[in-house]
């Protein structure tokens, strides 16, 4: 509890004195591994098996990126398995862009975990300016 404190503190002094500072997009890289994660603004992804050269080109063409930071803390929505899957399978770029709209649309925050076991409820999806109750 006084560690969770800490941290909190140590956030809010952080947000106060406005040290933070938004991270710039990584560098293109080699196809990345089984297992994994790629983030395009707050959608993150795991890579599937049967990725080719040509999908990871054009996500890379998309602004995709593996994450550069091994515990990342930030919150993403993830989109489900089987959009990746989906995705993965189509040929052509005008599918994989229908296929990855229809992902973004049905990407989801995940709820995370405390050490001490307890769930902690993800984050309330935001409505844009636009959109009324």
């Amino acid at each position: 509890m006084e560690l969770d404190f800490v941290a909190h503190v140590r956030d809010q002094v952080r947000t106060l004195l406005k040290i933070r500072c938004e991270r710039g997009i990584p560098s293109e890289s080699s196809k990345p591994p089984f297992g994994a994660k790629l983030i395009c603004g707050d959608i993150r992804m795991t890579v599937r098996s049967g990725m080719s050269d040509q999908l990871w080109r054009w996500l890379l063409d998309h602004g995709w990126r593996e994450v550069p930071v091994r515990l990342d803390r930030r919150h993403y929505k993830d989109i489900p398995t089987a959009y990746v899957t989906r995705l993965i399978d189509s040929e052509a770029n005008e599918e994989r862009a229908r296929v990855m709209a229809a992902a973004i649309a049905n990407a989801h925050y995940r709820p995370s975990m405390t050490r001490d076991g307890r769930i902690i409820p993800a984050p309330k999806e935001r409505a844009s300016k636009n959109e009324q109750p």
